[in-house]
């Protein structure tokens, strides 16, 4: 069943037609077809981590960044958990085919909108190998087929699970050709999947900034923009010192290479002298380079001067900001000027402050008295996910099987005409 392709452009163009068949598939061929996946990631779990390795080694001479090297990184552990996700997803509900609306015309024509999928889902991303079998799964069990674009730096980890995954559908008599990767055709190949307009149904970007920039200015199939993390929480005036300190460092270190993590923690005036030193005490302790402003360098040892480029940086690693503001007026307008509308959260213990924070804040997440982390598909119960995404069109926060299918409307009559 698989096809020789020469060019990037005729894998998508073999993603396509598979997506024909893929698209028809019941709830019980997909959930099989996703646990003959799962099955054969963890039988070829040698040879992924052994690719994986490769791809770090490369990845640490050519200086890979400790944060880019943390997702790129899969040992045997990692790889388990890749296999739990993808029958985590083989146990969720089929999206295909919910009915969102019913109606019935005056002249007796009934309309019914269904969840259809998309078709073919693309992805450009870095660095994350644990993408690779997310989003792959997430189509399938949702009706699509898939172009992946991982990256140079986990070319080999991809390429092993690539291997794996499509053997295992091609055991099923599932069209292999409805996974594809175009990473071995380099930047070209992510050109031409963003230019594959008309073959590619839609595209979700997943890495850095400057790499969402890019696809989302450069693109011609429609993007899902998933955005980068400058993540906030606020220590309220009322805020209690035991969750404070607790949620700003899980919400820090738990991992802080990933887009949830948060980078700036913003204290009110009132509280700074009660919260400022324990929290940057414990923060330190967990290895956190905190940067402050003058307020918090004043009150805690050991700060580094905090400069206007740190309110705007997704750190991911072990550095954070932080800033004492006025009131929470002051909290919201830097949220506002700073934030990139992934996650924030605050911290408090008086209601009203609490329902402005999650009124005005625009933001995918808004959360009160919890750590940012739990913005997560997994932690939601997607199962896994496909990214965050930041935009409002479609989609918005984490994103699930229900957001990689669009509808269709079917209309039933009897002979109706219209007037």
């Amino acid at each position: 069943m698989t096809t020789t392709a020469t060019t990037a452009r005729e894998r998508m163009l073999l993603a396509k037609d598979a997506s024909r068949t893929i698209g028809l598939l019941g709830d019980d061929a997909k959930r099989a077809a996703l646990l003959a996946i799962a099955d054969a990631i963890e039988a070829a779990a040698p040879e992924i981590v052994a690719a994986n390795a490769a791809d770090l080694e490369r990845g640490r001479e050519s200086g890979l960044s400790t944060a880019l090297q943390d997702r790129l990184r899969l040992d045997q552990p990692r790889v388990a958990a890749l296999a739990a996700a993808v029958r985590d997803i083989a146990a969720l509900p089929d999206p295909v085919g919910r009915i969102l609306d019913e109606r019935t015309l005056a002249n007796g024509v009934s309309l019914t909108r269904v969840a259809v999928p998309f078709g073919v889902v693309g992805s450009i991303y870095e660095a994350r190998p644990n993408v690779t079998v997310d989003i792959a799964a997430l189509a399938l069990r949702s009706g699509n087929a898939v172009v992946l674009r991982g990256g140079t730096a986990a070319e080999q980890t991809n390429a092993a699970l690539v291997s794996a995954m499509r053997g295992a559908l091609a055991d099923r008599g599932i069209d292999p050709e409805a996974i594809q990767t175009v990473d071995e055709y380099g930047r070209e190949g992510a050109r031409d999947l963003m230019h594959a307009r008309g073959i590619v149904d839609v595209l979700v970007p997943r890495g850095s900034a400057q790499l969402i920039e890019t696809v989302v200015t450069e693109s011609t199939v429609p993007v899902i923009e998933t955005g980068a993390g400058v993540v906030h929480i606020v220590l309220d005036e009322t805020a209690s010192l035991e969750w404070a300190r607790e949620i700003v460092v899980n919400a820090k270190t738990q991992r802080p290479s990933v887009c949830n993590a948060v980078e700036t923690v913003l204290i009110h005036r009132a509280a700074a002298e009660r919260l400022v030193g324990p929290v940057v005490e414990a923060l330190q302790h967990g290895g956190v380079t905190v940067h402050g402003d003058e307020a918090v360098a004043r009150l805690a040892p050991g700060v580094i001067p905090a400069t206007e480029e740190d309110w705007a940086t997704e750190y991911l690693s072990l550095d954070l900001a932080m800033r004492v503001v006025d009131d929470l007026d002051d909290a919201l307008e830097h949220i506002r000027r700073y934030s990139t509308h992934h996650t924030e959260s605050i911290v408090t213990q008086d209601a009203a402050n609490e329902a402005r924070f999650l009124a005005e804040v625009d933001s995918a997440v808004v959360m009160a008295n919890t750590s940012t982390r739990f913005t997560d598909g997994g932690e939601f119960g997607f199962g896994a996910e496909v990214g965050i995404s930041t935009q409002k069109l479609h989609a918005r926060g984490p994103m699930g099987l229900a957001e990689l299918t669009s509808s269709k409307w079917l209309a039933r009559g009897a002979g109706q005409v219209r007037a």
